[in-house]
């Protein structure tokens, strides 16, 4: 083999792989834009998490807000609200399920599972029915909680579903307190 067909394969091997390296970049080039479309939208992250001042919230009121499309119910409840839900049996419950997203998903529904203080003064749960996504009325129904006067479920003071059609308890989203008159969802 002479010299110079020695040369013209290494240069032929040159060219195949600048030729693949310029495919590969052209490739990612194109695609990338393809790929960045799918990420969520600048106001779909900014709703991702939210900050709720609850400071003017006074206890026995609620506050409601709408994060991600869907209502949020925060609530400070009264000394009364709270023995109420934790004097019910869970054995009564149809649901036994917390429906928590900050616990483990097979913690009991018990109102300390599902009170976001661990005084359970403070209730944050998402204000959707579980039966068809109506919006529950606070402070109404059998139980004191909430009632969904669509088709008549009845939810206690903890939000855990007692009577009527729906087949699980109000839903607790992710929130943590940050101070303390700011919780943030999310």
């Amino acid at each position: 083999m002479s010299n110079h067909e020695e040369h013209q394969g290494t240069r032929r091997d040159f060219i195949y792989y600048a030729t693949a390296g310029a495919g590969a970049v052209v490739t990612g080039a194109a695609v990338w834009p393809l790929v960045n479309q799918m990420n969520p939208s600048a106001d779909v992250r900014a709703l991702a998490s939210i900050r709720v001042d609850i400071s003017a919230v006074e206890p026995g009121t609620q506050l409601t807000l709408l994060w991600q499309g869907k209502p949020v119910f925060v609530r400070a409840r009264t000394q009364d609200e709270i023995d109420a839900a934790r004097a019910v049996n869970l054995d009564d419950l149809v649901d036994r399920n917390a429906e928590n997203a900050n616990i483990g998903a097979e913690a009991e529904a018990t109102d300390e599972n599902r009170a976001l203080s661990e005084d359970g003064v403070w209730l944050v749960q998402m204000g959707s029915c579980t039966h068809l996504g109506c919006i529950p009325l606070g402070e109404a129904g059998d139980f004191g909680g909430w009632y969904c006067p669509c088709h008549g479920s009845h939810y206690d003071t903890s939000g855990r579903i007692r009577k009527g059609p729906a087949p699980r308890n109000l839903p607790i989203p992710v929130a943590e307190f940050v101070d303390a008159t700011t919780i943030k969802l999310g």
